[in-house]
């Protein structure tokens, strides 16, 4: 079952955001090979290039020494091509034998689903990780009912069902427990054996040095480096996805002469915070304070946001002013004047069928009374609007009607109604152009002088290193550092992401 591909040149642009200049990966037979990059470096474009979800607009792909082209994922699949995805594609109501074969469920002679052959089939799936996980995880169980790790496991069952020639593996052991990642290792050494080829795509670099026999590292949507696993260090691959060229700096909002002079008493503080993702987050935020927090995506950010904003359970303590809260509904964080300005503004900050005004009042109905103010609403509206240089039509548009970078200024411009004292940002300036990006730091910069206190996700390093005179960094649910002063640079900031002490305190 021999088979290479190619990836040579790839180009893929999102509008004016160029996702790919220059990609290139070759993977063979019989071999691992890790595709590694920081954020935006392009590693999930490639994939789904690979993968046919995304149509690459320049460059060529080759399989087997042939070009070709996959206009969908089921093109890919046709051709031997699996991807064990990221974010997950399970179907939450259906049954974990019903996700793995669908579509492709086997048939009696009279065209009906054999459930018995895919029940059987499923086992045998299932088998492949037996010992690693509850007896709970059958093949009549619904997704829905399962844990995280359980749900990725079926993830990479429903991709090796197809029997694959090339195997994606995208960040398939981020949920996975140590003993199902040596499951996994074991599986993929025999997958190497029976000839299958094997793109590792992992933020951790001890699971990298341990399994991959070949390395290719993008940064800004290059590729910059290829080689044999052997021939390199950690430290060399760092360098490598880190830009030698001198990071732009933005305003420091807490450096300035404005917040010298605030009282800095700690407004935010987080003793051993506790979810499904994270574990045991202890931190404190001052008041002006604008705090960043780094880490590839999916190490616990959006899990850290949405705790402290009451909307999902935690253990742990949370104190505001010195005052412990225990916030159960996102009401209950709203009443204590924090706002979460969520990273997917189509699905979680904007109602895209209705009004920009209508938007704007979301959190604020109740300020304007019933009936409701509408003169009053309008002028606040407006005043936002005019703060934020929001380019529309009028207020009765809809938000439907905007740009993305004015569609999320309408989600910020909804909290600035509410004159927050803590804010929360989860990602806030991906997807937008740099003008909108410039106007964001020159907000954040403003309501750290009024003294806010801004938790403040990023995926962009540079980000955070610009606004930012702190930065705590996630790896697998734990602060791995914190960097501040001297130690806030791209490199530490990589290596902290990627499980590497390089500089910091842990």
């Amino acid at each position: 079952m021999s088979v290479s591909l190619s990836a040579r040149n790839i180009v893929k642009r999102y509008g004016g955001v160029v996702a790919l200049s220059d990609g290139n990966l070759d993977v063979k037979s019989g071999e691992v090979v890790a595709l590694i990059g920081a954020n935006g470096s392009g590693k999930s474009t490639m994939s789904k290039v690979i993968n046919g979800v995304v149509v690459l607009d320049g460059g060529q792909l080759l399989l087997d020494d042939k070009p070709v082209r996959f206009s969908s994922p089921q093109a890919a699949r046709k051709m031997g091509i699996a991807t064990v995805f990221q974010e997950l594609s399970l179907v939450a109501k259906m049954t974990v034998a019903d996700n793995i074969w669908l579509t492709r469920e086997p048939l009696k002679p009279n065209g009906m689903i054999d459930r018995k052959v895919m029940r059987e089939q499923t086992e045998a799936l299932l088998d492949l990780f037996s010992g690693t996980f509850k007896a709970d995880l059958r093949p009549e169980t619904i997704v829905s009912d399962l844990h995280p790790d359980e749900k990725q496991i079926v993830e990479i069952l429903k991709a090796i069902s197809l029997n694959p020639r090339i195997l994606i593996l995208d960040e398939a052991t981020a949920s996975l427990d140590s003993r199902q990642v040596e499951r996994l290792f074991e599986l993929v050494r025999r997958w190497k054996e029976e000839g299958k080829a094997i793109v590792f795509v992992s933020h951790r670099m001890e699971e990298i040095f341990r399994i991959a026999d070949r390395y290719s590292v993008l940064r800004n949507g290059k590729t910059v480096g290829q080689g044999d696993i052997k021939e390199i260090t950690e430290k060399d691959l760092i360098q490598l996805m880190t830009e030698k060229e001198k990071v732009f700096q933005f305003t420091k909002a807490i450096a300035s002469e404005e917040t010298s002079g605030l009282d800095q008493q700690v407004y935010l503080e987080v003793e051993n915070l506790t979810t499904e993702t994270l574990r045991g987050i202890s931190l404190k935020v001052k008041q002006g304070e604008l705090l960043g927090i780094g880490g590839l995506q999916g190490q616990g950010q959006r899990d850290l946001l949405l705790a402290l904003f009451g909307d999902i359970p935690y253990h742990g303590t949370v104190r505001i002013k010195g005052e412990v809260v225990r916030f159960k509904h996102p009401r209950q964080a709203m009443d204590k004047k924090l706002a979460l300005v969520p990273g997917d503004r189509a699905r979680e900050g904007l109602l895209y069928i209705r009004s920009i005004l209508e938007n704007f009042l979301l959190p604020s109905w109740r300020k304007y009374g019933f009936p409701l103010k509408m003169k009053l609403a309008k002028r606040d509206a407006m005043a936002i609007s005019e703060r934020l240089s929001l380019v529309m039509s009028g207020l009765m548009a809809p938000v439907s009607s905007l740009s993305g970078g004015n569609a999320q200024k309408v989600v910020i411009g909804k909290w600035l109604l509410r004159d927050p004292d803590c804010y929360l940002l989860d990602d806030p300036t991906k997807g937008v152009d740099v003008n909108t990006k410039a106007e964001f730091y020159a907000l954040l910069t403003d309501l750290s002088r009024q003294g806010k206190s801004i938790l403040f996700y990023s995926s962009d390093d540079d980000e955070l290193i610009g606004l930012c005179d702190r930065v705590i960094v996630l790896h697998d649910g734990k602060i791995r550092a914190e960097l501040k002063g001297a130690s806030l640079t791209k490199e530490n900031l990589i290596a902290a992401s990627m499980g590497v002490s390089n500089g910091g305190e842990a």
